[in-house]
Formats: structure tokens, C-alpha cells, sequence
């Protein structure tokens, strides 16, 4: 997906911290098939062949951000500085904490460790990210975006895995903290969404990680407490009003020009996806395991077309070059 003329020194140093929306988007299509496979009681091959694809691209995408780092550590920091890119480095710990969930099924052992440092990364990228927004730095409306619901959505995934690797109080620390930083920050964005200037192209898409945060937060209620409880069809239920309102945005998308920014389409949809399945199950609603059917197809059709085009971005260097 990312050829090797990005590792040209001017191209290395605009390598965009933001291309890691691309493994929450892979990882999530592996988890949302993961789920589809077992409701269809089918093999999992699919499921295994895009893991493999998966753990590929999140080699090259480390490596090449690695060198980015020891090569042009003060692009990083300008990164670190952006008032809305500092929201997309905790997709980082994120993929890892996704590919340790995906893996824990079938490499138990393999899948505890990047798990395990999945859950230290996000710890410290989180608590910098939020000590960030709240210390000397001064952030406008304008600068808000649904993006910055990254960080909260990463903490309420660590549940997902965590449970079945028995760290339970830390799942349910975790868990806590993102449904707070949730709740306040969904408070914040809709308040620049209704009373302030629209979204900038290029965020556009980050409309759609409205859904994320309540779908994840629905399976890691179900897996830290093992029921679908009143607050749990709270949650769940939220996230469908978000897609809801997401698809009243549609025309609007179709307008736009491809950017990374259209990965935030993708594990969202995941998420719901996932969700979905796993209500299905708990409660055996049908309609909730078409839901579930019908979201990973178009997941899958999504995630095709934005590798098409990231490629041809790529090809055409449209993608690592300054802002």
C-alpha cells in the first residue's frame, strides 16, 4: 500500500502520522468478518487472509514512520504541535491494541504481549493528549473535530481483549476513562457542529467517528459485565442514531476529493458492525445479525475502494507532501 519513494527524505519527513486511520480501518474489516464468519458459522479464512494483509501493512507503516522519527524528529513534533493531528497519534496504540483483539482468538500467547503494549501506549499517548488540550496551549473552535473522540475510543477498547486476558480492574480504568472523555468531548463537537462554521473538507469524514465511541463502548460493557443491560441498548441504540444523523451528511460526501481523513469512514462502521453481531448473539435478535450482515458488506466495499484510491494517491504523490 505504501511504496518505497516515501522514504525519499523529502517525502519521508511528510509522512503523515494520520496514515495509521488506515490499520484501524484494516483491523477493524478483520474484526468485523471475524464476527460475520462465526454468526455465518463459516471457516475464517477471509478473516485470516486480511489479518495477514493487516500485520503487513502495519510493518511498513511502522518502519517508515520509525525512520520519519529518528530521521526528522522535529517533523514529528510539528505533528505532535498540529492542533488537529495530535488527535491521530493514539491511532498508533489503537492498531496495536485492535491487532492484539483480532490475534487473541488464534495466537493467544503473541496476541497478550501486543496487547499488553498496545495498553501502555494508549495509556501514555492518551494522558499526553489530554494534558495537551488542557495545558498552556490555547485551542480554537475551529480546531475541534470528531477526530479528537480518537483518544476516548482507544481507552474503551481495551476491554474488548482485556477481559479475556484477565485484567479485569484495568479493562473496567480504562473503560471508565473513555466513556468520561466521551461524554465531555461529545458535549464540545456537537457544540462546534451546531453553532459554529462547518467542518473543513478534508474532516469531513471525521462525522462518521461519531459512531465509534458508543459502539465500542457497547461491546466492552458486554464483555466486562457479561450482559446486555439497559445501559447496554443505551449504547448500542446510540450508535445507530449516529449513523443515522452520519447519513444525513451523504450528499456532502459524495462533493469531496479523496484524503487520508476518508479512512475515519471505515472502523466505525466496524464497530457497529461488531456491535450488532455481538447483540445478536446475547439476545438472538435476527434483525440485529442482518444489521451486522449488511454493515460488513459495506464495510468490506468501503475499505476496497479507499485502498484503490490510497494506492493511486500514492502512485500519483498526492498523499506525502507538506500541508
Amino acid at each position: 500500500m505504501v511504496d518505497m519513494s516515501v522514504a525519499e527524505p523529502d517525502r519521508l519527513e511528510n509522512f503523515p502520522v494520520t496514515f495509521f486511520a488506515v490499520m484501524m480501518g484494516l483491523l477493524g474489516l478483520v474484526l468485523s468478518i471475524t464476527a460475520a464468519e462465526t454468526a455465518a458459522g463459516s471457516t475464517g479464512a477471509a478473516s485470516q487472509f486480511i489479518l495477514g494483509a493487516a500485520v503487513a501493512v502495519f510493518a511498513v507503516l511502522a518502519f517508515f514512520y520509525g525512520l520519519k522519527l529518528v530521521r526528522h524528529p522535529s517533523a514529528v513534533k510539528a505533528e505532535w504541535n498540529h492542533p488537529v493531528r495530535i488527535a491521530f497519534f493514539p491511532t498508533i496504540s489503537i492498531s496495536l491494541l485492535l491487532l492484539g483483539t483480532a490475534l487473541a482468538p488464534r495466537i493467544p500467547d503473541v496476541a497478550f504481549v501486543v496487547w499488553s503494549v498496545g495498553v501502555a501506549a494508549q495509556a501514555v499517548l492518551g494522558l499526553s493528549v489530554v494534558a495537551n488540550w488542557i495545558g498552556h496551549r490555547s485551542f480554537q473552535q475551529m480546531h475541534l473535530s470528531p477526530a479528537w473522540f480518537i483518544p476516548a475510543v482507544g481507552n474503551v477498547l481495551v476491554p474488548l481483549a482485556g477481559v479475556g486476558f484477565g485484567a479485569i480492574e484495568l479493562s473496567w480504568a480504562f473503560f471508565a476513562a473513555g466513556l468520561l472523555f466521551w461524554i465531555v468531548l461529545l458535549t464540545l463537537v456537537m457544540n462546534r457542529l451546531i453553532f459554529h462554521e462547518p467542518l473543513p473538507g478534508r474532516l469531513m469524514p471525521t462525522l462518521v467517528i461519531l459512531i465509534a465511541p458508543p459502539a465500542v463502548a457497547f461491546v466492552a460493557w458486554v464483555r466486562l459485565t457479561g450482559d446486555v443491560d439497559g445501559f447496554a441498548r443505551i449504547l448500542i441504540n446510540i450508535g445507530y442514531v449516529f449513523a443515522l444523523i452520519v447519513l444525513t451528511q451523504a450528499p456532502r460526501f459524495l462533493r469531496l476529493s479523496f484524503a487520508l481523513s476518508w479512512w475515519a469512514l471505515t472502523f466505525p462502521v466496524a464497530a457497529l458492525s461488531v456491535a450488532s453481531f455481538v447483540f445478536a448473539h446475547e439476545t438472538g435478535s435476527q434483525f440485529h445479525r442482518m444489521i451486522g450482515f449488511g454493515l460488513t458488506v459495506v464495510l468490506a466495499l468501503a475499505v476496497a475502494t479507499l485502498v484503490l484510491r490510497t494506492a493511486q494517491a500514492i502512485r500519483a504523490k498526492q498523499i506525502c507532501r507538506p500541508e
